[in-house]
């Protein structure tokens, strides 16, 4: 069986992200497992995981990648350190024609590189197999009470970041007691299930619609969890079909109004699709009837559901503020803004526990397919370009590839 050489890249986008795809002892465990594979990690500082500990689990350590076949990271490549003719593995964010990222696949063309991209990753019901979006949601709905806590002053909480790891957070749980408010949060996929498990670790309470919109000034901490079929109806008034609205999202409209009027916190972890309406309006937001004055845009669609979203925030500068008369960014906290927390790289606050639960994904789902030791379709289906093209299911992205 011939040998598969598998690298473990260095994360260079900035601002910086410590996540990795395979901790040091699944490197070990797929060794032993697959004498075929090969796998060495590119030398970096900055990994949740350090270079000493993939070493001491008896992974080869190297300054480059030019000898590997198969190049895996998590974020976006830096155009200078691709590698021609190689497979990568990472979130492109180019697949939706993301603005930023065109001269990023681009350049995969140009250097007639295989690209794989894990949000495309699905199995034969169109689910995804891989993804961070659990802990995307674990940190969202904290960061979404902290901001809330900073901009009322009635509550105060650690950053995520600054805890060892998921469990020394839901240790500290147990002490705090979240003061009277209202939140809606939107899905109810692995990121809103994620968002959901920090309100019940907290101990607020879920309720029903009809109860959340009764209630004006709350006398506990209460939230509402909306699927897409509450948040959106048929302009013709016709039925709510989830594959109708899949495949027709510019068929509906949004029936959010009520929720926006009676919303102290809006914790927004549902999937955008471009030609979907938005939640509200630019304009809705200005009107004296919008009460959210505290958005956790944990999806991050630059102007997508949330039309505040004007950028994505940092784990470094996590909040920014939205003025909803001037439509400008603005500081956070002010007594006329909005404040929106929109990291786009949210697991990296919990870097070790994602990256634990991704690498056991990328083994059970990804692996065999990868090395051919699993016949599929998948990794072809997520394939968007190779060897200069781009690939089957991406014809669409041509002309604003090319354009």
């Amino acid at each position: 069986m011939s040998e598969v050489k598998i690298g473990i890249i260095r994360e260079m986008k900035m601002p910086p992200d410590s996540r990795v795809v395979l901790t040091p002892a699944q490197c070990a465990q797929l060794q032993n497992q697959y004498p075929q594979l090969n796998i060495t990690v590119q030398r970096s500082p900055g990994r949740c995981y350090t270079d000493a500990e993939y070493e001491a689990a008896g992974v080869t350590l190297v300054n480059d990648m030019y000898d590997r076949e198969i190049l895996i990271g998590v974020k976006e490549i830096p155009i200078s350190a691709i590698v021609p003719h190689r497979t990568y593995l990472c979130f492109s964010h180019t697949h939706k024609k993301q603005l930023n990222n065109r001269p990023l696949l681009q350049a995969f063309i140009e250097k007639g590189v295989k690209l794989v991209d894990y949000e495309l990753l699905t199995d034969a019901n169109h689910n995804r197999v891989i993804a961070f979006g659990y802990f995307a949601g674990l940190v969202g709905a904290h960061n979404g009470l902290l901001t809330w806590g900073k901009r009322t002053g009635k509550l105060n909480l650690k950053r995520v970041k600054d805890y060892a790891d998921f469990a020394a957070k839901k240790e500290d749980y147990k002490k705090i007691s979240i003061p009277p408010l209202k939140i809606v949060l939107t899905g109810s996929g692995r990121v809103a299930s994620g968002a959901k498990e920090i309100l019940d670790l907290l101990r607020i309470k879920q309720i029903t619609k009809e109860e959340y919109l009764q209630i004006d000034e709350p006398t506990e901490a209460v939230y509402v969890q909306l699927n897409t079929h509450e948040i959106y109806q048929h302009l013709g008034g016709k039925l709510f079909y989830m594959d109708h609205f899949v495949q027709n999202p510019q068929d509906y409209g949004s029936v959010f109004a009520p929720y926006y009027r009676s919303t102290d916190l809006l914790i927004n972890a549902i999937y955008w699709d471009p030609k979907a309406p938005r939640y509200f309006t630019l304009d809705e937001m200005a009107q004296s009837d919008f009460r959210i004055r505290t958005i956790a845009d944990i999806t991050c669609d630059i102007g997508g559901s949330v039309p505040a979203t004007l950028r994505a925030t940092t784990i470094a500068e996590p909040f920014m503020g939205y003025d909803p008369i001037t439509q400008q960014e603005t500081e956070p906290f002010q007594p006329n803004s909005i404040d929106i927390m929109s990291i786009d790289n949210l697991p990296n606050e919990l870097p070790r526990d994602a990256s634990q639960a991704f690498g056991e994904m990328f083994i059970a789902h990804v692996l065999p397919e990868l090395i051919g030791e699993k016949p599929g379709d998948m990794i072809a289906r997520a394939t968007i370009c190779e060897g200069g093209q781009l690939g089957r299911d991406f014809e669409y992205l041509r002309e604003w590839v090319v354009g």
